[in-house]
């Protein structure tokens, strides 16, 4: 019998819902205390999911939800590279 493979889901940390891993942006710390934006969401380290949506991270910076998650301080370049992933407009240099 077939298996069909369940999506996996993640939980976004500014609304709380549970969406399919693609939907979401994680963002990592590492054990050296360095804060990236996970593209891939296979980098080792401590993560948090937020919604592919201007608003929500726009909430989690106003509401620095990112530091409490990652227990660490965000730096403000974090959420500048969200934005402009979910904006579509990041242009590889």
């Amino acid at each position: 019998m077939g298996q069909t493979r369940k999506t996996p889901q993640r939980k976004c940390v500014v609304t709380n819902e549970m969406k399919p891993k693609k939907e979401l942006i994680r963002i990592v710390r590492n054990k050296d205390g360095e804060v990236f934006v996970d593209e891939t969401g296979k980098k080792n380290g401590r993560g948090a999911y937020l919604s592919r949506d201007l608003s929500v991270i726009e909430k989690a910076e106003k509401n620095s939800m990112l530091n409490r998650h990652l227990n660490t301080q965000i730096d403000p370049s974090i959420f500048e590279e969200l934005k402009r992933l979910i904006s579509g407009n990041n242009h590889e240099k």
